[in-house]
């Protein structure tokens, strides 16, 4: 995929790490893509982190997709979070039991992971795409 002067122009003034995972993500397409696939297997393991995960999104994960502009997706995903932990609560008023502490540990783990992996392609699209939709899934290999 070329890449147009005005992805040029957008993705110039972001740091080299963003730089670098766009330029792999213009070469080769998304993760869904078999060139993707191809490509991010014969990376380096340090490379293939920097590719698909968001060190910074594991952590902060909402709030940095707040800071990133990328508040639709941002919403979506804090949605199901809460739907989940109403789940939960309806689950412990019905039946009387409480949900192990490891499920709720295990839940936002499984959520921080989420934010991690979704993290960089969803910039991506919004910086080169100009796609700033509500699906924070697109064009992941998880849906």
């Amino acid at each position: 995929m070329e890449s147009t002067p005005q992805t040029e122009v957008r993705s110039s003034n972001l740091k080299p790490k963003w730089q670098e995972r766009f330029a792999f993500f213009d070469q080769h397409g998304g993760p869904r893509t078999e060139t993707f696939k191809a490509a991010f297997r014969a990376l380096p393991f340090r490379k293939k982190l920097l590719i698909n995960c968001n060190v910074i999104a594991f952590f902060f994960g909402p709030i940095y997709w707040f800071v990133l502009g990328m508040w639709k997706k941002n919403l979506v995903m804090l949605g199901i979070i809460m739907a989940i932990g109403l789940l939960e609560g309806v689950y412990e008023a019905v039946t009387g039991n409480v949900v192990p502490r490891a499920v709720d540990q295990g839940l936002s783990t499984a959520f921080a992971f989420l934010y991690a992996v979704l993290t960089n392609y969803a910039y991506y699209l919004k910086q080169n795409k100009g796609n700033q939709g509500w699906n924070p899934f697109e064009g992941q290999r998880l849906n």
